[in-house]
């Protein structure tokens, strides 16, 4: 008898099993935001993404925040919205370490089974994110987001922003996609790849690209900043082309070979042509200071110019040897 109470009962417990497997458990989405100084754009933030919460209850949603080292009250205002929801989760970084490392504190502890970021500044329309969810149950792992404008950034940002991008398409294999910022939605597979490169000269956008996987793009049109300035100025957007450049190329160093390679040749040619008119036709009296000058300098200019950019990659590799923590946590809560 005892043996038989076991056999049905297993055979009941196969059985439940296998009618569970018929039913998709409600799929978990965390809505990843980095915070640098936005504490009046986080209320209007979560306002409108409780709305889309409401209209899309066939998800379970999460909302992780990440305060990457704010000096106004940015904390407070999370920690405000967390005591007056659950689903609000944040972590507070001990300092500034920068976006692209606040990005990778969020995606280590993100839980849903697609993660989607988005900046506090609503310059990015939460209302995009049904798209993306869309395709993302088509069987996509990438869903990018695509400006098909740039309101709010002035002229010249913009050009720059074009020219970085064609010198990077340039410099590296992998394609580059303009006009795509961090806005996306990922797949958990795609998560759990980002979360082994644990680099600390991070280029996110290129690393959304060298993962791979399946991805397509959703259009959008950037808005106006709610509140406030962007705390992203030219030397920080010069900072973050060095990176991107250095991070997937070394093409760098070969323009500096081909520069000096360049030089070298026309010393030696001129050096030639100088011997053959001294021989031939005779030698000339000693001038050219002015020209001497200037190919010095102009030499002196290309060596420094090459050791730049040694020392860029060399001191790249002296970060990473020192193997410190990408990011540390001072305070966490929900994660």
């Amino acid at each position: 008898m005892h043996e038989i109470s076991n056999k049905f009962g297993f055979s009941l417990t196969y059985s439940y099993l296998c009618r569970l497997k018929q039913f998709d458990p409600m799929k978990k989405v965390t809505i990843l935001v980095p915070c640098y100084n936005e504490e009046h754009s986080i209320p209007i933030l979560y306002a409108r993404l409780n709305e889309l919460r409401e209209q899309l209850p066939e998800y379970a949603w999460e909302f992780l925040l990440v305060n990457d080292g704010s000096r106004d009250g940015t904390l407070d205002a999370i920690r405000s919205l967390r005591a007056q929801d659950p689903q609000v989760c944040y972590i507070d970084l001990s300092r500034n370490f920068g976006k692209e490392r606040a990005m990778l504190a969020g995606l280590d502890y993100a839980t849903g089974d697609c993660v989607i970021i988005i900046d506090a500044d609503l310059q990015q329309p939460p209302e995009t994110i049904p798209q993306m969810l869309k395709l993302w149950e088509e069987g996509y792992e990438d869903v990018y987001a695509r400006r098909l404008t740039r309101h709010g950034d002035p002229w010249l940002r913009r050009k720059l922003s074009l020219l970085f991008y064609n010198l990077l398409q340039r410099f590296t294999r992998d394609d580059v996609l303009r006009n795509v910022g961090d806005f996306r939605l990922l797949d958990r597979k795609c998560v759990d790849a980002l979360k082994q490169l644990r680099e600390h000269e991070r280029y996110t956008k290129g690393l959304f690209v060298w993962i791979g996987y399946k991805k397509t793009e959703v259009t959008y049109v950037q808005q106006e900043r709610a509140v406030g300035n962007s705390s992203f100025g030219f030397l920080s957007l010069l900072t973050l082309a060095v990176d991107g450049i250095t991070s997937f190329s070394t093409a760098p160093l070969r323009i500096s070979t081909v520069m000096g390679l360049i030089v070298s040749l026309a010393a030696f040619f001129y050096m030639c042509y100088v011997l053959i008119k001294t021989i031939v036709i005779g030698g000339d009296p000693v001038q050219g200071f002015p020209t001497l000058i200037i190919v010095m300098l102009f030499l002196g200019g290309v060596q420094l110019l090459s050791l730049g950019i040694i020392g860029e990659y060399l001191a790249r590799i002296f970060n990473e040897t020192k193997n410190r923590p990408v990011y540390l946590i001072r305070e966490k809560e929900g994660v």
